[in-house]
């Protein structure tokens, strides 16, 4: 793993309410070896930097991925936000569909992967949705993939010096598939993640230029 993935232990008491938020209870067995985890390498702010630790039992791994995205944070979060709509900027997603709920946490999607990768399809709960924020967090429920207890959350943060800039952090924990290593496991969803940020950060700056045509066009006509 790149040594820039500082891992920081967190104190236990902010820890036991963040896993009371992200109802990590469930795994109560595991939670005496479990490790608290947060694999962000930058700074965030401190407000949505406990969405990115996770509760990390023996036989799981956990990382994170950071993207820039030269767009402003509404333009990247109303791609991100739409909980029904992931293929919009994941390129392995061949179709989604709403099982159960209309876009509030609780809501579920069945997700159809396109062929050549290890999975068919993916049953996904959304488990966070802040739009105050700027918030995404969902749980692997179901489906066939090789990918259990899967639970990421995606946080996006404006650039501090430029308004038009958006950094967006996605951090996950997973089990480690039997005859996997915890470093193949992330490598392998590292790769994933990183494919689909750096397509939600051409889409997102596609659509601000766009916007930005149209505001200027505008002008010209009033």
């Amino acid at each position: 793993m790149p040594s820039s993935l500082q891992l920081h232990r967190i104190n236990p008491s902010t820890a036991t309410a963040t896993a009371t938020l992200g109802g990590n209870f469930h795994k109560q067995a595991q939670l005496s070896q479990a490790t608290w985890v947060c694999p962000v390498s930058i700074s965030i702010p401190d407000n949505v930097l406990h969405y990115n630790t996770h509760v990390v039992g023996p036989n799981q791994c956990c990382s994170a991925v950071v993207q820039a995205i030269s767009a402003p944070i509404d333009t990247v979060w109303s791609l991100v936000r739409r909980f029904d709509n992931p293929q919009a900027y994941k390129q392995f997603v061949k179709s989604c569909h709403v099982i159960v709920g209309d876009g509030d946490v609780g809501t579920l999607r069945e997700v159809r992967v396109v062929s050549g990768l290890p999975a068919a399809s993916s049953t996904e709960r959304l488990e966070i949705l802040d739009d105050e924020k700027h918030v995404l967090s969902f749980s692997v429920i179901g489906g066939d993939h090789r990918l259990n207890n899967y639970r990421s959350v995606t946080t996006l943060h404006r650039e501090e010096e430029d308004d038009e800039a958006t950094v967006v952090v996605e951090s996950y924990e997973v089990d480690v598939p039997q005859g996997n290593t915890k470093e193949e496991t992330c490598i392998f969803v590292d790769t994933i993640v990183r494919c689909n940020l750096q397509s939600l950060a051409q889409i997102a700056e596609n659509l601000a230029k766009t916007k930005c045509k149209l505001t200027t066009h505008h002008h010209h006509h009033a």
